[in-house]
């Protein structure tokens, strides 16, 4: 199951309800170089990579989907899915939507969830600035928000 959207939409949130309403899913843990903001765990809420164990990993084909946000990298390692599913699990992934293109892709049968915001307005004060973000990063979450969704078709968009 792919949970996408643009960042700062609800993803989150969405998925932290869904986990704890349905324990029996299993959250896959994204691969990022982004810093570690307060709170966060290596393992729990990512797997906080160096961008050179990044491109090793992504050469050695071992992630799932990967994309480019916001400067940084993320990705789904393809293992923890594939052993999850082999053992009958679902597997929930938040990920970016040019992440849910590339699983599209990989695996036609997922179940593709897209959070669509209800306005900007609403988004305006959720997350822009979230992590000490820059001015510029701060416009770039806005444009890419306001970007288009293009859901492969068999997709519901979700406000």
């Amino acid at each position: 199951m792919v949970v996408a959207g643009p960042s700062g939409v609800g993803k989150t949130t969405l998925v932290a309800e869904l986990l704890r309403r349905r324990p029996n899913l299993q959250l896959s843990v994204s691969a990022t170089t982004r810093a570690r903001r307060d709170g966060e765990e290596d393992g729990i809420h990512y797997r906080f990579l160096s961008h050179e164990e990044f491109d090793r990993l992504e050469r050695e084909g071992a992630f799932l989907e990967f994309a480019v946000v916001h400067g940084e990298r993320y990705g789904t390692p393809r293992d923890p899915v594939i052993e999850a599913l082999a053992s009958g699990r679902t597997v929930v992934l938040e990920i970016d939507v040019q992440g849910a293109e590339q699983v599209k892709q990989a695996m036609p049968a997922a179940v593709s969830i897209f959070v669509l915001p209800p306005a900007d307005e609403v988004l305006e004060g959720d997350g822009i600035g979230r992590g000490g973000a820059s001015p510029s990063r701060q416009r770039a979450r806005r444009a890419r928000r306001r970007a288009p969704v293009r859901p492969s078709g068999r997709e519901r968009p979700t406000r």
